[in-house]
């Protein structure tokens, strides 16, 4: 544990480092955040503020991984070593479809940005890629823990693989969805993230359990630059990137089903876009005054502080639960 916390508060001081140098940097490209008319009002005056901070995450993972690759290297750990870069390399690459987006919809001024069709093919091969590595690259298998009921069910290889590429999709585009609040995404999957590390710690999967003390430092040192009042945000460079941590190690610790209770704010948050949509079409009446969830609870009257702070102490509570009932 001793190792994971200096990892935490290295990446940590990398991320604000980086903060501090790239923020200037992406006001000076004029990287800013581009708001919807028919959103809350007082999300009008982020109109401007830089976005695509979430480079500042990845590039201290990166240096973080890479350094602790090295170290552990030095203290013959190799096979902890060589498995932390699939995981790296998967939450990388969903960070870099992202950053795509971001680029050309910013600095390229292409409001459509990534294709959707070419956007969900990149992140549809990093899945299949990463899955295929979990089942037959680490012989991990198909079993998948049942919360609650403190057990392993066996899945067919032929369902399980579809089934853990919709884990990722869907994970990947909740974290997404959850992003639309100074400070909300990074806290929540900062708390989800924790939760994910600290039953690496309990059930001694060190990879786990150092891969997610980095996101964490990295995450929070972010956090420092994207409370409210935000002086940045992520962009879907961060929000696909965190989304990926998430799904990458929940899949790691055969846990995908306890993401329906940790996870259940960002759950929440998709299953409101898609009812909102349904209703919708089939009535041309709202359920929401504005969907995702958070921006229903803005347009009923909470501040945006508020906001974070219900959603983030549910989180919390949930994942509390979630250890205590695997």
């Amino acid at each position: 544990m001793k190792l994971e916390t200096i990892i935490l508060i290295i990446s940590f001081v990398i991320s604000v480092i980086l903060g501090i140098i790239i923020i200037p940097i992406l006001k000076k490209l004029k990287v800013g955040q581009i708001e919807r008319d028919d959103g809350p009002q007082s999300h009008l005056k982020k109109q401007g503020t830089p976005t695509m901070g979430g480079i500042i995450m990845m590039l201290a993972m990166i240096i973080g991984i890479t350094g602790t690759y090295f170290y552990l290297m030095a203290v013959d750990m190799l096979e902890v070593a060589n498995r932390l870069f699939p995981l790296l390399l998967l939450t990388i690459g969903f960070g870099l479809i992202g950053f795509i987006d971001d680029f050309k919809k910013l600095v390229l001024k292409n409001t459509k940005g990534l294709k959707p069709s070419y956007k969900m093919l990149g992140l549809l091969i990093i899945s299949v890629a990463y899955v295929l590595y979990l089942v037959y690259g680490l012989n991990l298998g198909t079993d998948t823990y049942l919360p609650i009921f403190k057990q392993y069910i066996g899945m067919p290889v032929y369902i399980y693989i579809p089934f853990a590429v919709i884990v990722i999709l869907a994970t990947t585009n909740a974290v997404n969805l959850t992003d639309g609040i100074d400070g909300l995404s990074s806290i929540v999957s900062s708390i989800i993230i924790t939760c994910l590390t600290i039953i690496g710690v309990r059930l001694v999967i060190p990879e786990i359990s150092i891969f997610g003390s980095a996101v964490v430092g990295c995450a929070l040192g972010f956090l420092m630059f994207n409370l409210h009042p935000a002086k940045v945000f992520m962009g879907d460079t961060g929000s696909l990137f965190l989304g990926g941590v998430i799904s990458a190690m929940a899949l790691y610790l055969k846990m995908p089903i306890l993401l329906l209770v940790i996870a259940l704010v960002p759950v929440l948050e998709t299953l409101s876009v898609i009812i909102q949509v349904a209703y919708f079409k089939k009535t041309g009446n709202r359920i929401f005054k504005m969907a995702p969830l958070h921006h229903h609870f803005e347009l009923s009257g909470w501040k945006e502080s508020k906001v974070v702070i219900v959603f983030g102490l549910a989180t919390l509570i949930l994942c509390v639960i979630g250890i205590y009932i695997i």
